[in-house]
């Protein structure tokens, strides 16, 4: 890798390799979920734990119990994961960590909740060895189950008529993570196991250089962590360095396998989409606007990186400031690609030292709302959003009252709709404005300008779009921004939750429409090109101003 074209020749050799996979695999992973999610029969294990919650498994809930109940687990939840990193400070080493103040623990708690990840702490001198499997293993498990019970129950709502049931989320819940998770996450642990990743319980050993010197070696479930975190979008990092670390990502090879575990459940949502709606050409059609927005994303990012222009760039000479040299600049830009466009957040590189424009493309990633394919369930449900707007300005267009799947969009439909779109630009750009007004707040950034602007607004967007990435330069553990970036998390998790339920439950009420001449065919190109328009269009709208004072100032800078 001796210069910027050889490096581009690397990166879209990694993203070739990574789209066959994904293509490959997504077809047969989503028949199964879609298998799973339709079986009316429970296994004994699960028969066990219905038994031992208190749950009747042919019974099917209106959406809003089944959103009460979702709400629930998830306040209970974080109070799980909020007193057990507060009580893992009184464990030796290598269980337990002091120093997890209440503030930090709160936003820890929120964060791996609802499936963001956001980390305002070193995880190696933080987190013992119970905190992240107890803790923030368990809650990779359950955060992503969650996002996956509420895409079902939409596509559940697509898929019924004239019903006032959506399913149950407690038997969602439960087979997601029993027939789905669980297999996937062993999967994979076994394979990042053999190309190197560690995996035990040991605690920090010193040891003796050939230098003379001392060095301090790790130790940490990390490949069981490793698997569960990349496939669950949850991100976080065992260590402070994330996949960065040699212990998490110790191959190009590995790197290869852990962008694909960041896309796979995403990608494989849409294809259960299109089978469990009886349509599967919808599937494709959206798959197609996923694709053609993730291929824009990436052709961007490693443009942007390999140019060789910004602030950092300029500085060394190189885009290679920041990036791990077992992967080198294409690795690590697709990586990034990857994680930003997924709702993942992991990061093999320093992102805050990526060229200003690559920066700018990790942000409108995150921007689009989840639909590149986003989260693992919040992708899918995300993407749907997207194409009912789409469906509604494509009728306003053409005169046609908008129907998308046989299911008629009325005015409540597009008030929540536009709830859900609002919603995270909202909290990002309020909670951003009131953190540059705060000189308090301004103190602890690193950077200042354009570039501590960005650090700023891209902590909030990664906050509010559930993603966890994050500029270095960036120091968020302090309690105003603790406090402040958990209620982003919040309002960017459970307010579209609460959005997508209501939509399920109106869908499913309905009886199915008729096709005719004037109907507007949703599976077709033409369709696909208006949505991916609307998706571009209306982040634009939102965001432009904040992009121009941010990383597009910079770059010009």
């Amino acid at each position: 890798m001796d210069g910027p074209h050889n490096w581009g020749q690397a990166a879209w050799s990694q993203v070739a390799a990574v789209i066959t996979i994904v293509v490959i695999l997504h077809v047969p992973l989503g028949n199964y979920l879609a298998r799973v999610y339709a079986d009316a029969s429970s296994w004994r294990m699960e028969k066990a734990i219905y038994r031992i919650v208190g749950v009747e498994p042919g019974s099917e809930q209106r959406w809003t119990k089944y959103l009460s109940s979702l709400l629930a687990f998830s306040a209970v939840s974080v109070l799980f994961l909020y007193g057990l990193l507060l009580g893992q400070t009184y464990l030796p080493e290598p269980w337990g960590h002091k120093g997890m103040t209440p503030a930090l623990a709160f936003n820890t708690a929120i964060s791996f909740t609802a499936n963001t990840s956001w980390q305002n702490y070193p995880g190696e001198s933080t987190l013992g060895h119970l905190g992240l499997t107890a803790g923030l293993g368990v809650q990779a498990f359950a955060s992503c189950a969650v996002g996956m019970c509420v895409a079902v129950a939409l596509i559940r709502g697509f898929a019924r008529r004239e019903r006032n049931d959506i399913g149950n989320f407690w038997v969602d819940l439960v087979r997601t993570v029993v027939r789905i998770l669980i297999p996937l996450s062993v999967v994979v642990a076994v394979i990042l196991l053999a190309l190197g990743v560690i995996a035990n319980f040991n605690a920090a050993q010193d040891v003796s250089t050939l230098a003379g010197g001392h060095q301090t070696i790790l130790g940490g479930p990390v490949a069981s962590w490793e698997s569960i975190k990349l496939m669950s979008g949850d991100g976080g990092g065992a260590f402070n360095t994330s996949s960065a670390h040699p212990f998490e990502n110790p191959t190009p090879l590995s790197n290869v396998v852990e962008i694909v575990a960041m896309l796979l459940i995403p990608v494989a949502f849409i294809r259960t989409f299109g089978v469990m709606v009886g349509d599967k050409k919808q599937g494709w059609a959206l798959f197609a606007a996923v694709a053609i927005l993730f291929v824009i994303g990436a052709v961007a990012i490693v443009w942007a990186q390999t140019a060789g222009h910004g602030t950092v760039i300029s500085a060394v000479g190189a885009p290679t400031e920041g990036t791990e040299t077992r992967f080198g600049v294409p690795g690590s830009t697709v990586f990034g690609q990857a994680a930003t466009a997924s709702g993942d957040g992991a990061a093999n590189a320093s992102y805050d030292s990526f060229a200003s424009l690559a920066g700018g493309v990790l942000l409108m990633n995150m921007m689009l709302g989840e639909v590149a394919p986003g989260g693992a369930g919040s992708g899918l449900y995300g993407l749907v959003v997207m194409a009912l707007l789409a469906v509604f300005l494509g009728g306003l267009m053409v005169g046609t009252t908008p129907e998308f799947l046989q299911k008629r969009l009325h005015a409540r439909h597009i008030k929540l709709v536009s709830v859900y779109i609002l919603v995270i630009p909202l909290t990002v750009l309020v909670g951003c404005a009131i953190a540059m007004a705060l000189p308090g707040q301004v103190a602890s950034m690193l950077n200042t300008g354009q570039h501590g602007l960005s650090e700023v607004l891209y902590a909030f967007t990664s906050s509010a779009a559930n993603n966890g990435s994050a500029f270095g330069g960036f120091s968020g553990n302090t309690t105003w921004f603790n406090v402040a970036l958990a209620f982003a998390m919040v309002a960017g998790r459970f307010v579209p939750i609460i959005v997508v339920m209501a939509l399920a439950g109106t869908f499913a009420a309905q009886r199915r429409g008729i096709v005719t001449a004037g109907t507007l065919r949703t599976h077709q190109p033409t369709f696909v090109v208006l949505m991916v328009s609307v998706t571009l269009i209306m982040v634009g709208l939102e965001y432009l101003p904040a992009l121009a004072l941010g990383p597009l100032a910079d770059a010009l800078g």
